[in-house]
């Protein structure tokens, strides 16, 4: 099958944006992402489009992506609206990667937007938990954060883990997303902040959570054989790789971790022809610093029950030997549901482009998107290689 490369990326900003709708969102995202390409890009290249949505607070459920291509000037292309909770726009990607390979398309878009901060306090918190296991965990009163505050409870008991770990991982991204000006929460915290933020969910306080966001981001991919008109510099979409789990928590075998995403980094590293030890950095779906932890076990980063010790030696900031959420993740920079997948891959494409300012990763080769839905009943991973010139 052909290769798949990424030419291009853009998002708006991420956060509570009152004047702004899911239209006028993803236009800012596509127009970034036409402007990201070296060689430039007209949006008739676009052969077709996939974009990721949950639909929260119910705007235009029925349809959604022809409402955005249509909005942006690419109207007539086929559109497929994605939806895997939190992984929507990561599984878009996905569906571009394989339109690209299957010869069906030479120039995909792949994106996702969401607003939701126009809801009420209880309306988001009920379109947060859709992502969850109905019968037994929403309509039982459990949240988003009650569950990932029950997989904390767990790998603390069962490893060790501290609070204090968990809060490493809230001080490192804060620290990143200072640096990155599409962040929602782009400023610093302490270790003693962290620590002694309000209780959300015990164990999880405030600092340990994401925010609910507004925003969208998008990529371009495109085909060997159209790559040359839009870079010198082609970043390879060398492995894809995907996974699913019960949806319900309760259902899993064990809370510590979560299969979806072993499976998905399996199957990712396995088509790119690399392991974890090859990764130069990686965004992972920090949607409770729990699930960061969770992450670096999944994809094979550190051992089982290593993670808090991971995390304490520094490596995973961004001067370490495997830079984490370089972008701030989802809990500096945000977490509009069906645009945080592509917003990872804004990141790994400035990464790899060179053009992450502040936050560049020295040498970065290569680079890993970790996206999942709801609390592991999806995953979605990439791994994205820049190629030297002349390859």
């Amino acid at each position: 099958m052909r290769e798949a490369y990424l030419v291009g990326a853009g998002q708006s900003d991420f956060g509570a944006f009152p004047d702004e709708s899911y239209r006028s969102l993803s236009r800012t995202a596509f127009e970034d992402a036409l402007e990201s390409v070296p060689e430039g890009m007209e949006s008739e290249a676009i052969d077709e489009a996939f974009v990721g949505t949950l639909g929260v607070g119910g705007r235009q459920l029925g349809l959604p992506g022809p409402a955005v291509t249509e909005h942006v000037g690419l109207g007539g292309i086929p559109c497929t609206r994605v939806e895997n909770a939190c992984a929507a726009s990561g599984f878009a990607l996905r569906s571009a990667v394989q339109a690209i390979r299957s010869g069906m398309a030479d120039v995909v878009l792949a994106g996702g937007f969401e607003v939701m901060s126009d809801t009420s306090a209880d309306a988001t918190k009920y379109w947060l938990g859709v992502s969850g296991e109905t019968e037994w965990e929403r309509l039982s009163g459990t949240t988003f954060s009650g569950t990932y505050a029950q997989m904390a409870s767990a790998h603390m008991e069962r490893y060790g883990t501290t609070r204090e770990q968990l809060s490493r991982v809230a001080v490192k991204n804060h620290a990143n997303g200072a640096r990155n000006p599409h962040a929602q929460l782009g400023f610093e915290c302490t270790l003693e902040q962290a620590e002694s933020a309000p209780v959300v969910a015990d164990p999880l306080t405030l600092y340990h959570c994401c925010p609910t966001s507004d925003g969208a981001a998008c990529a371009l991919v495109a085909s060997e054989e159209v790559v040359s008109n839009y870079t010198d510099e082609p970043i390879r979409i060398a492995g894809v790789g995907a996974g699913s789990d019960h949806i319900g928590l309760f259902q899993r075998e064990s809370y510590t971790r979560v299969p979806a995403s072993e499976r998905a980094a399996e199957a990712a590293y396995g088509m790119a022809g690399i392991g974890p030890e090859d990764v130069d950095f990686a965004e992972v779906h920090d949607c409770f610093a729990i699930a960061e932890l969770l992450a670096y076990e999944d994809l094979g980063f550190c051992g089982r029950g290593e993670a808090g010790t991971l995390i304490e030696s520094g490596a995973t900031e961004r001067g370490g030997e495997l830079p984490v959420n370089t972008s701030g993740g989802l809990k500096s920079k945000g977490h509009p549901i069906g645009a945080t997948g592509a917003g990872q891959v804004v990141e790994a494409f400035e990464q790899l482009s060179g053009e992450a300012g502040e936050r560049q990763v020295e040498g970065a080769r290569r680079g890993v998107t970790h996206n999942v839905g709801g609390s592991g009943g999806a995953a979605v991973i990439h791994v994205f290689e820049r190629e030297e010139v002349g390859a």
